[in-house]
């Protein structure tokens, strides 16, 4: 008769988070920006050299200020050097009201945030390397007559929707920008 205490459940889960890393290893899993040939090499052209030699052209108005600074700190560029790609980003929000009160006001809103992007080089002619659509949902309540508390839930509602657009951009950016190397 075999013991079913702690110590075995422990066993079986190391078992089991052993053989899920030995199989994630086999199928030829490895970081999305390391180099291709697996050495930590300065002049390998990776996808990481790509994004922070990538420009943000200017989006309008205080949501696109936001997003363009969200994503020249994912892209680590701040100007430093000449780009040779440009990042055209154009950003849409949009708000739905969702909680009512029995007088017909709002008590929660929904926020969406669509964000298309292409990446274009800045070759003579520009050339386009990479495009997409990201969109992010989220929602904050409205309290009873406090207007400063409102305005502050929406906009840390909108920060976070920015940040989510961001991260999401850069990611599937990096996706293609790695399949297109590998090709």
């Amino acid at each position: 008769m075999s013991e079913q205490g702690p110590a075995s459940a422990a066993r079986r889960r190391l078992l089991v988070l052993g053989a899920a890393g030995l199989t994630l290893a086999g199928c030829g899993f490895r970081p999305l920006y390391a180099p291709r040939d697996g050495t930590a090499s300065v002049t390998d052209p990776g996808v990481r050299d790509v994004l922070a030699s990538t420009g943000v052209a200017l989006i309008p108005e205080r949501g696109g200020q936001l997003m363009r600074r969200a994503l020249q700190q994912r892209l680590g560029r701040f100007g430093a050097a000449t780009p040779t790609q440009e990042l055209r980003v154009s950003l849409l929000l949009g708000a739905e009201a969702e909680g009512f009160r029995r007088d017909g006001t709002a008590t929660r809103t929904r926020l969406t945030a669509t964000a298309g992007w292409l990446l274009v080089s800045l070759n003579t002619p520009p050339a386009q390397l990479a495009q997409g659509t990201e969109q992010a949902f989220d929602a904050f309540d409205i309290p009873d007559n406090q207007f400063f508390a409102a305005d502050f839930a929406r906009d840390a509602t909108v920060q976070r929707l920015i940040d989510q657009l961001a991260e999401d951009m850069v990611l599937r950016l990096s996706a293609q920008l790695r399949t297109r190397q590998s090709t």
